[in-house]
Order: C-alpha cells, then structure tokens, then sequence
C-alpha cells in the first residue's frame, strides 16, 4: 500500500475511480460492437443506463464528452469520414435528466469555456448541483478550432496544422488563461449568495436577504462580470472542478483552479514527472495547502484472459481500418492486471483514476464488475457509498463562501504565465 500522501494531496488508502462516457466508446469503431445498441445512442435510456451501471459499482463520477463541433479523427479540423460516430446531445443536459435517476454518484459534464460565458455555466452547474443534492461538477476545456469558433462569430482562432507552432503556442496559453478566468468567474458566482440569503418567511413576507447577496464585480483580461448569479448558493458551496491536461500549460489551469485534474502518464516514472510538476505549479499559484486530486487517465479493453482483450481490440481495430491509438494509455488485458497497474501508478501520487471505456457496453461493466471487487478484495477500493455530496466522496471539504462575513476579500485574478 503507498504511503499517506502529504500536502497538498488528499490522502486516503482508498482509490478513486471514475469514468468517462463518449458515444459508445473511445474506440473509433466501438459503435461496430455488437454489444454496442448504436440504435439508442441518442435517447435517454441510453445513457441513465450507463450512469446506473456505475454507480452500481460505487464509482465516484462519471464525465460526459461534449464539443462545439462534429467529432473528428483530426484534433484541429473537421474530417469527412462517415464509418464513425459523429454527433452529441448536451453534456449538461444529459446530466440533469439522469439526475433523478441516481441518488449517490457524481455527474461531471464538459463545457467548453471559449465559446460559452461564466454566467450561462455558473447558473447551470449551480442548478445540477439543486436537482442533485451536491453531486455536480464540470469539467472545463477550450477550443481551438477555427470551425468551432465560426459558429459563433464573435472571435477569429486561426486554423493550425499543428499544436506545436508558436502561433498555436501562443494561441492555446491564451486560451488556456481565459480558461482560468472563466472558473474564477463562475466560483466567485457560486459564492455571491451566502449560505443563508434566502429566508422564506411568509408570516414577514420576506423571501431574501437582500445584503447576502453579493456583486462580484470581477473585472479581468477576459471578463468583466457584476453578478450576483439568479441562483442560490449551491448545496457543496463549490461543485467540483476538474479538467484535463497534459503539459506544463494545462498543468497550470490545473493548478490554479481545479479540484481534480486528470493526467494521462505512460508509464509509472512518468506519472511521477507529471505529480511533481502540478505539485510545484500549485504551490507556485499559491495553492500548496489546497486538496487537489491528480487522476491518471487510461482507455481500457477489458476481458477474462489478456489474449481475449486482445484479440476483441484487434477486431475493433479491423473494422476501423488501423491500430487505435489514444492520447491516453490504452490498456488491453484483465481487471487484476489493471489494478495491478493502477496500483503502480498510485505509488508515483496519482490519488484516483478516470477510465475511458473502449465500448461502453462491454467495458464499463467489467469496470464495475471486474476491476472494482478485485480493488475492494485487496483493501483499494469503498464497499459502499460512505458520503452524500461528490466534495464528500473526494474528501473534499465544503467551503464557505469568500463573501461571508469575516472572510477574506477575494484576490485580483492571477495571469498564468505564458510557457
């Protein structure tokens, strides 16, 4: 079992797990599996099914994909293929229609910040935090696809031919600042109503505080937001932030903002090089005492034998046209063998893991079915849900709000520095 972790990790002998749904599958052809029910991709049934699945494993979130374009096999355009999955309902709105359908496990839809404002996203999490009782969270990401802007008109993102010229260098940094901006806009709006603004009293005929209720007034490189939100403090005070990177400017937004980041290591000496450098990035934001989790990332096939797993990848990657390669490790093999490497990983400080289904019929089940009492069996894993709100599964403590009195005024926006 490793050691405790220290600081500015949140310490627990347990493991966390979480998934993340995208269509039917991360595996380009997971549509093509005959398990798959491609069919239903686009109704409710569909993904309450999923959703009820996880939780029936105890996992502590699921996330939903969401873009602002087409899916496509080039990261930076749009692709003409027609032989995958193209098209996605709503990440939050998924969200809030499986809301009733669960009771304990955390939903995390994606919202993109570059195309959509700090208020609109502040009051919807706000809201799926309400319906769910504390379970809510996002997971912000940017966009930068020149297609993606153009539905929208409001702003020009050159087309790149790849990531690594310094025009998309300097772009994505950009990008990737707003980004921080965006969550700061939104935390200050979940805060500008204080735990108690609202009074309800009929016989004084007095609904609202009205002095509980706070202008934010942020003014920043990006924003310039008033507030306070239409919508009361929600009930984790903050709904957990999580986001996705995988280098040193993503690392930041990581580091400055979220409450869990999700990291996508090769191997284990990776995986210790990708802690430390989010560690020394969150002390130098002036976050060093704050819980922050570090999930590593893994597409994972799962079967009975490993020659099973990877005979079932090797037909899926027949039907696509080529090997499946992801920006996550993709891990083909056995549930023991997949606790064995996360129990690895866990040594180099990773604190929980969010895992991407190849096809979400097949290997989300083994997930739960599989991999969850194998890590219960060796003391890794909950044997029951032991918190009602996802703050609570993540240990996550609740905050008050910055607006309280006797708190401290919150601070300017911080510009993370250009790489």
């Amino acid at each position: 079992m490793p050691p405790a972790p220290s600081g500015s990790a949140v310490s627990s002998a347990h493991l966390h797990l979480a998934v993340d749904l995208d269509g039917t599958g991360r595996h380009p052809a997971s549509w093509r599996d005959p398990a798959a029910r491609p069919g239903e991709l686009f109704t409710a049934g569909y993904w309450a099914a999923l959703v009820a699945e996880a939780e029936a494993g105890l996992l502590d979130f699921v996330t939903f994909e969401d873009g602002l374009g087409p899916q496509s096999s080039n990261p930076l355009d749009p692709d003409e293929r027609t032989d995958q999955v193209r098209g996605r309902l709503d990440a939050v709105l998924i969200a809030a229609r499986v809301a009733p359908l669960t009771r304990h496990i955390g939903l995390v839809p994606t919202v993109v910040a570059t195309h959509t404002e700090p208020f609109h996203i502040s009051k919807a999490i706000a809201t799926l935090d309400h319906v769910t009782s504390g379970r809510a969270g996002l997971r912000v990401r940017i966009s930068a696809r020149s297609d993606e802007a153009a539905h929208f008109g409001r702003r020009a993102i050159p087309r790149f031919q790849a990531y690594d010229s310094p025009e998309a260098r300097e772009t994505v940094t950009g990008l990737f600042d707003e980004a921080a901006d965006h969550v700061e806009v939104v935390r200050r709006l979940w805060d500008s109503w204080e735990d108690d603004a609202e009074i309800r009293d009929a016989a004084t005929g007095r609904f609202v505080d009205r002095d509980k209720l706070h202008h934010i007034d942020f003014e920043g490189r990006f924003f310039s937001v008033k507030g306070p939100s239409t919508t009361p403090r929600p009930p984790q005070g903050q709904p957990v932030v999580t986001a996705l990177a995988h280098q040193t400017v993503p690392f930041r937004l990581v580091a400055r903002q979220a409450d869990v980041g999700y990291v996508t290591p090769q191997d284990a000496a990776h995986a210790r090089a990708i802690v430390a450098e989010i560690r020394a990035e969150q002390e130098a934001a002036g976050r060093a005492e704050d819980p922050l989790h570090i999930f590593g990332d893994l597409t994972v096939l799962l079967d009975d034998t490993a020659g099973a797993a990877r005979d079932r990848r090797q037909r899926l990657d027949d039907l696509a046209g080529g090997p499946f390669t992801d920006d996550a490790r993709v891990f083909t093999g056995t549930a023991a063998q997949l606790a064995d490497l996360l129990e690895e990983f866990a040594q180099e400080g990773l604190t929980g893991f969010r895992l991407r289904p190849a096809v979400a019929a097949h290997d989300l089940p083994r997930v739960t079915r599989d991999l969850v009492p194998e890590l219960q069996r060796r003391g890794r894993f909950r044997s029951r849900y032991e918190a009602g709100t996802l703050r609570g599964l993540l240990g996550l403590d609740r905050p008050a709000s910055r607006y309280a009195p006797g708190d401290p005024a919150p601070a300017a926006p911080r510009t993370i520095p250009v790489a």
